[in-house]
Formats: C-alpha cells, structure tokens, sequence
C-alpha cells in the first residue's frame, strides 16, 4: 500500500513538472528539447535497430497476403481502442467513446477478435486517444522533447501520460504487462509485447517507402523526425488530419 502511494505521488510529481514546463514552451511545434546530445545518440541507436531488425522483418511481413496483414492491421487496432475509450471519456468526447466502445464490441464478436473491421461499415469512429493527447487538450504543452530507446521520439508530457496509461487506464496494459487479471480475463507481458511488435512491424511496412523518402530527402533526419512527431502529435490533439497524415497513414500506431 506504502509503495501504491509512492508511486501516485511520482506521477503527481512528473505531472506537475510536465504542466510547468510546458508552460514556458514557445508554441505547440517547437518543444524545449531537452538532453538533445544524449537524444541524437539515441536516435542513432534507433536507426540501427530499425536497419538491422525492424526493416528487414518489416520487409518479409509486407510480402504476405493481403488478408494476413490487413487482418493484423485491424487486431492491433481493436486491441489500441481499449485505451482510447477512457481518454474520450475524460476529454469530454461522449460521441466518440460511445462509437469507440462499440467498435470495439462489434469488431471483437463479428469481427472474430478484432481481425475483421466490420464496425467501420456501420460508421462507427475508431479515433485512436491516449493521455498524452488528454492532457494537451487541457492545455498542457509538450515541455521537453527527447528521444527513448526503441520507443522513439516523445515529449515529457506524453512520456507521463504513457506510464500512467500503461499503469492505470489501460486494461490490455493491466491485463497482460501486469497480469492483473480482470474479469476472469488474464494474460502475460509476452502477449503485450507481442501486440506491440506486431503494431510496430504493420505500421514499418505500411510506410516503407516513407521512411525511405524521409532519409534521403533530409538533410538533418533527427531535426526532420522531430519535426513530423510533433506536428502529428498536435494534430491528434485537435482532432485534426494533415498531409503529414495521409502520407504516412496511421501514424498513431
């Protein structure tokens, strides 16, 4: 219980530091970047995870059936609206957690566990949320950019929101990553990192020749890369879609 409580007050704590800092952010596209020597270094590593694991696993996915990968697509995607409901809900968007929830409903029976997309026929949204984005619509900037290992680029508010959803409002998370069972529902961390990859390696494939054009027509591909998280990230908050959207697709994944 000690440790319960130790640990709502170090994201109390983080919370704070996130609305403070981002209060000083100049506007919503250039965050503070914060430890950028440190970030590039990391990002470097990520280049060569992404060139000597994701890209080539990516590769051999994009040559299975159609069927297979839209099949994934729509799994990982079902899986992702459990977290989007709770954050509809707290940012006051009633509709579209109504239509997220019945997304999910429909798409995990009809749709045989999410495979199938059957709900998007009956114009259901399926707006994908997490608290990062609840909290920028309450006005919390961004603060500090940096970038992590193999999780890539973030912000320090959406580094808070992602270890609070991961901890609390979503029950895929609870269910598998801290096998908490619920509803005689249970699960393991292998299962949770198995939907990640899975999301990950779908979205590589999904934008292969994106990746490839972002590289070769960037002069600085860390600054370019920050610039498009940023710029979708903001976009999400506003519940609004750019070009940068309908180039890469789900960037949300």
């Amino acid at each position: 219980m000690r440790f319960k409580k130790l640990q709502v007050l170090f994201y109390l704590m983080l919370f704070s530091f996130a609305s403070f800092s981002g209060a000083f952010a100049e506007n919503k596209n250039t965050e503070k970047e914060c430890f950028e020597k440190l970030s590039r270094g990391v990002f470097k590593f990520n280049q060569g995870f992404d060139n000597i694991i994701l890209e080539p696993v990516a590769k051999v996915y994009g040559k299975l059936p159609e069927p297979v990968k839209q099949g994934t697509g729509n799994f990982t995607s079902n899986i992702a609206t459990l977290l989007s409901i709770p954050n509809h809900l707290l940012q006051g968007e009633l509709r579209l957690a109504s239509h997220a929830t019945g997304s999910f409903l429909i798409n995990s029976t009809i749709g045989i566990l999410g495979l199938g997309n059957p709900a998007a026929a009956l114009g259901l949204e399926n707006q994908k949320e997490d608290l990062g984005q609840t909290l920028g619509t309450y006005g919390i900037s961004g603060g500090c950019y940096f970038v992590l290992p193999i999780l890539g680029p973030t912000t320090l508010r959406d580094t808070v929101g992602m270890v609070i959803d991961n901890n609390y409002l979503d029950p895929f998370a609870r269910v598998t990553w801290h096998e908490k069972e619920i509803s005689n529902i249970s699960g393991n961390k292998i299962d949770y990192v198995g939907v990640q990859a899975a999301s990950a390696v779908d979205f590589r494939s999904d934008n292969m020749t994106n990746f490839e054009s972002l590289e070769k027509n960037s002069i600085d591909l860390y600054a370019a890369t920050k610039s498009l998280y940023l710029q979708n990230r903001n976009q999400k908050i506003d519940n609004s879609s750019g070009s940068e959207d309908e180039e890469w697709g789900a960037l949300d994944k």
